[in-house]
């Protein structure tokens, strides 16, 4: 159950999975013949994660595409989606040996952050050791990979924006893990990307839909005010993964929004949009873990430089600011 990135165990929309994978029936035989020509050349895209926010975001930044098809995964089957368990080496090098698909992204990850504090084992199994037989499968069906970090992987102390080149030291269990999960992606994928990003939401479980389900019953909120970072949309950060897929820029890349914020006034600009009156208390770190003492340490400032990118290439993230007002109008 903890496979899928911000897990929202409801089904992928079956429009998207339709629309991806079925190639329709009936028509006469030359219409046929072209859709099958058609599929023939198309690229498979094996997507982990697939019900998670990152996944469904995926499906959609790649619906219509002719050049890609969809071939959807999570570690429970459902309606479009087939079930892998990428903790399983042999189960991931087995599908990928069959599908020989042109890139694995890899959208699965465990992230609760509080939780696998004491749940260590399951965090490495899917933080690192996934990553790690996505990365052996990718380079035995000669595919490449995508897979996604996360800013944690820092440990948050610093004075300016991170880039690729900074040096790592996670404070916590689920940074650790994702870092150990870079490291084998490093080691053993041939053609990879790894996409560091922050403070994801999307079609999901996210911080923003909480803030909104609290504005509802609540007079006010307390967030914490002194922990900077970025928001990033799940949209944006699936354009700069089809941006990546087709180019050999391999490596490191961090991938998030433009600009940056902390969480307390990143709520005030939530609920702005969405027009709510809820007022939003600014509380210190240490404040917040007193009321909520089994919270884990998170970075002080994960403020990430889209480095990689501006030096290779002309792709550039929109402003958080214009992110999550587009967001709360679709949510309307």
């Amino acid at each position: 159950m903890y496979i899928s990135s911000l897990t929202n165990r409801d089904n992928l929309d079956k429009r998207w999975y339709n629309t991806l994978v079925n190639h329709g029936t009936g028509g006469n035989s030359a219409s046929c013949h072209n859709r099958a020509e058609d599929k023939a050349i198309m690229k498979t895209l094996l997507v982990t994660g697939s019900n998670g926010q990152l996944g469904r975001a995926v499906n959609r930044e790649f619906a219509g595409s002719t050049e890609y098809e969809i071939y959807n995964t999570d570690v429970a089957e459902g309606e479009g989606i087939h079930a892998l368990d990428i903790t399983n080496v042999d189960q991931v090098i087995s599908l990928a040996k069959e599908l020989k698909p042109y890139a694995i992204i890899n959208c699965a990850a465990y992230t609760a952050v509080d939780e696998q504090e004491t749940k260590g084992d399951l965090a490495y199994k899917i933080n690192a050791l996934g990553p790690r037989n996505l990365a052996i499968a990718a380079t035995e069906a000669d595919s490449k990979l995508v897979h996604i970090s996360t800013d944690y992987v820092f440990r948050g102390d610093g004075n300016r924006p991170y880039t690729e080149f900074d040096t790592t030291g996670p404070v916590s269990m689920y940074g650790r893990t994702k870092l150990a999960g870079e490291n084998f992606v490093r080691d053993f994928a041939k053609r990879y990307f790894t996409i560091r990003t922050a403070w994801l939401y999307g079609d999901g479980k996210n911080f923003v839909k909480t803030m909104l389900r609290l504005s509802e019953n609540h007079d006010e909120v307390s967030v914490v005010k002194d922990q900077l970072g970025t928001p990033t949309s799940t949209k944006e950060l699936a354009k700069a993964i089809h941006y990546l897929i087709p180019t050999d820029n391999y490596g490191l890349f961090h991938g998030t929004c433009e600009g940056d914020t902390n969480w307390a006034d990143f709520t005030e600009e939530i609920f702005r949009l969405a027009g709510k009156n809820t007022k939003v208390n600014h509380v210190t770190t240490e404040e917040y873990k007193k009321m909520n003492p089994q919270s884990t340490d998170r970075p002080a400032y994960s403020i990430l430089d889209n480095y990689m990118l501006r030096l290779t290439g002309d792709f550039r993230f929109a402003d958080w600011k214009d992110a999550i007002r587009d967001y709360i109008n679709e949510l309307q």
